[in-house]
């Protein structure tokens, strides 16, 4: 007799009556029993459909239960989930599925918008096809088997799909569970998309590991998502959103935090948080908690929900569970001291095996003895605590001093009139490179360059200083939102 072979199979056995996930677009909920027999069900129809162990199935649809019904089910037949991201264009859209050839596309009303040309099948027919069967038997499956392609954004070049197995995706689940303090009553709102880490990952597999409930939105809207967290009758719990979109849900008129209480935390990561927007939270009652993931790693560092904690050391992106191993190289390739800035290197059972059909940047990502190369600049104190300093292909030199933009930008935008801003180096002839500001001003606000200029001269060094600041209407991003530097440092090199 075989027993449960995830976190859905084990509830559907623990807490079979127990809502697991509730879809508020179409207003369906499924138990932890009819969810796990969701997974079989699916399994069965992407059978039908002729997939195989090893082959690739691609979705191109906005949030849906569905959606972590099917990976689920391409994990229990060994099958690889491909999450495309719909915000991207049909061009590139259409060069990651050359990439991956699946066997099998799926979606909603956005497939035939992007991908017109490789026809592909409604996701509401599979989901007919598998209603109609009866579910494949739970079969014991290599976990360490990777179930998952998730194509890197990329700020340039072509995107990457990183291979992430059940086992990676578990450590994940774990580490986040620690962290934030993940229970069975826990509920998750995610409305974060389900083609990046923090949607298909670190919003839904704690909570199912822990047979908690999920929430599932088809997208981020400031007035509603912030009335659904504000909802006593949701009685959502935890919440993970980048930290543009808790400035958004705090810039909302009906922003009230005495009816957020009920949330564990509002927990954010995938850019800079600014102190000053951490400290506004924490006044009104509210932690949030900031923390550190990639596609290649899942949960990396997190936060402690104790708002004094936070309060010590706001903008710091927190410790890391026991199961991932850190360490920080200097450009000498020695560890660095405490406090010292260098490269963060991982190993542990949330790493990636590598990259999809991409030997040699799977090579070049670790080191001869087995740690990832994250290729960003971090630092740590005595205790453990991380701060992320850079990205390290970021940083540059000036008359021999290394400068980190981020360091540069979190300044800057500490300034109440600059909405966002972005700094890169540039070629000099004097000093080898030097910094350009590119800022763009909060709406009504008006700010000379000299007058940010010696705002910055007050909190960081004088050879940090940008040698030029341009105020621009928008900054350059890709179609995962991600900012382009690149084209930041085109555009200002173009005569």
């Amino acid at each position: 007799m075989v027993g449960a072979v995830d976190a859905i199979g084990l509830h559907a056995r623990l807490r079979p009556h127990a809502i697991a996930a509730e879809d508020l677009t179409r207003g369906q909920s499924w138990t932890y029993a009819a969810l796990n027999r969701a997974v079989g069900q699916w399994a069965a129809a992407l059978t039908a459909q002729g997939i195989r162990a090893g082959d690739r199935v691609a979705a191109l649809a906005k949030n849906d239960v569905w959606l972590p019904i099917l990976h689920h089910a391409c994990a229990r037949l060994g099958a690889l989930y491909v999450p495309l991201n719909w915000r991207l264009s049909a061009a590139e859209i259409a060069r990651v599925l050359d990439d991956c050839r699946p066997a099998l596309l799926v979606g909603d009303g956005v497939l035939a918008t992007l991908a017109p040309a490789h026809g592909g099948l409604a996701l509401a027919t599979l989901a007919a096809q598998a209603d109609s069967l009866a579910p494949l038997p739970e079969t014991p499956f290599d976990r360490a088997r990777p179930s998952l392609i998730l194509y890197t954004s990329g700020t340039s070049g072509r995107p990457k799909g990183v291979l992430l197995s059940e086992k990676n995706i578990d450590q994940t689940a774990i580490n986040f569970s620690v962290l934030g303090e993940v229970t069975q009553r826990s509920s998750f709102l995610c409305d974060a998309p389900m083609f990046h880490i923090i949607g298909l990952i670190t919003s839904l597999r704690p909570a199912l590991l822990q047979g908690g409930r999920l929430l599932v939105s088809d997208g981020f809207s400031p007035a509603r998502t912030l009335a659904r967290l504000s909802d006593p009758a949701l009685g959502i719990t935890h919440y993970f959103c980048v930290p543009q979109m808790a400035a958004l849900l705090r810039a909302e008129p009906t922003f009230d935090p005495e009816r957020l209480r009920h949330l564990a935390a509002i927990f954010t990561g995938g850019a800079p948080h600014p102190a000053p927007a951490i400290h506004a939270w924490l006044e009104v009652g509210i932690p949030i908690v900031d923390g550190f993931g990639m596609s290649e790693a899942g949960t990396v560092f997190g936060m402690p929900l104790d708002r004094a904690i936070i309060a010590g050391r706001a903008g710091s992106a927190g410790i890391a569970m026991p199961g991932v191993q850190t360490r920080i190289l200097g450009a000498d390739g020695d560890d660095c001291a405490v406090g010292e800035a260098g490269e963060l290197l991982l190993k542990g059972d949330n790493i990636t095996a590598g990259y999809w059909q991409r030997p040699d940047e799977t090579a070049q990502a670790f080191t001869d003895e087995g740690w990832f190369r994250t290729g960003d600049i971090v630092r740590a104190d005595a205790e453990g605590f991380h701060w992320l300093v850079d990205r390290k292909k970021d940083m540059f030199i000036s008359g021999g001093e290394n400068i980190f933009p981020a360091e540069v930008e979190a300044a800057a935008i500490a300034h109440p009139d600059v909405a966002e801003c972005a700094v890169v180096g540039l070629p000099d002839p004097r000093w080898g490179e030097v910094g350009h500001l590119s800022a763009v001003l909060k709406s009504g606000a008006s700010l000379s360059a000299e007058a940010l200029l010696a705002f910055l001269e007050t909190r960081i060094a004088r050879y940090k200083l940008p040698k030029t600041i341009l105020f621009v209407s928008a900054l350059p991003r890709n179609g995962a939102g991600k900012l382009m530097k690149a084209e930041i440092k085109r555009q200002l090199s173009d005569p």
